[in-house]
């Protein structure tokens, strides 16, 4: 049996500018249906907003998104907020997306495109269990860790 998880972000209305931004930093083919395209009326307010988007590259990144029905009006802040503290991270957000790449070469690109528009939260740099970790938050209000992969512990 295999599992996968994938990331699904819901957004108010600006769910195709998102997923154009996240087609932009990690490549890949962007797909967007409408709630018309659907069998909504297209006169309908919010027919012409995305029911089902997604994001997908070839070595296996994939995130999935859709505008809330009946919400309008810009994402960033919806999610909460995340900041450091005194060395510490305070949140309170209930989830952050994590993207792990195997150099730090490859992460920082990621980093530089994600960044663009966004809050740095914690910038990207060594750290005690990984050669690169970061987090930031992006133009929509999405809080991402990046980090290159490091060794586990197996148990």
């Amino acid at each position: 049996m295999s599992l996968t998880t994938t990331t699904h972000l819901n957004f108010r209305g600006d769910a195709r500018a998102a997923l154009e931004f996240y087609q932009s930093v990690f490549g890949g083919r962007t797909v967007v249906r409408t709630y018309a395209e659907l069998g909504m009326p297209g006169d309908a307010p919010g027919a012409d907003h995305v029911v089902f988007g997604q994001v997908e590259t070839a070595d296996g990144f994939r995130l999935l998104a859709y505008d809330i029905p009946g919400q309008a009006g810009p994402s960033a802040g919806m999610a909460g907020s995340t900041r450091r503290e005194n060395g510490v991270t305070i949140t309170d957000q209930t989830f952050f997306v994590s993207v792990e790449g195997q150099s730090l070469e490859e992460v920082q690109g990621y980093w530089d495109r994600l960044s663009v528009g966004g809050s740095i939260v914690e910038p990207l740099a060594a750290s005690a269990w990984s050669a690169g970790f970061g987090m930031l938050t992006d133009p929509f209000g999405v809080t991402w860790v990046l980090g290159v992969v490091a060794d586990r512990p197996t148990d």
